[in-house]
């Protein structure tokens, strides 16, 4: 099974704290509106084991990234066919 390589995360990673820095809100939100924003996600599992968990995630429903942004964030992943379904 292909994997990400350690560039391609880390690389994935910065644009994500660009664009969270950019609109003034948390990677959290900036993640959890992305993740929400794809077609084959009927809605985000999110863990909230802390009060600032869950004002990350409802901060995320009041985003919404432009077409841009996405290209932006998925642009340095490669997709992957999905293993062992």
């Amino acid at each position: 099974m292909a994997r990400c390589s350690r560039s391609t995360v880390i690389e994935a990673m910065k644009r994500l704290v660009d664009r969270a820095a950019e609109r003034g809100v948390t990677r959290a939100a900036i993640g959890l509106a992305w993740v929400a924003k794809h077609p084959a996600v009927t809605a985000p599992i999110v863990g909230t084991t802390k009060p600032h968990h869950l004002d990350d995630a409802l901060a995320s429903l009041e985003l919404v990234l432009t077409d841009d942004e996405i290209r932006r964030l998925e642009a340095p992943y490669t997709p992957q066919p999905v293993q062992g379904h």
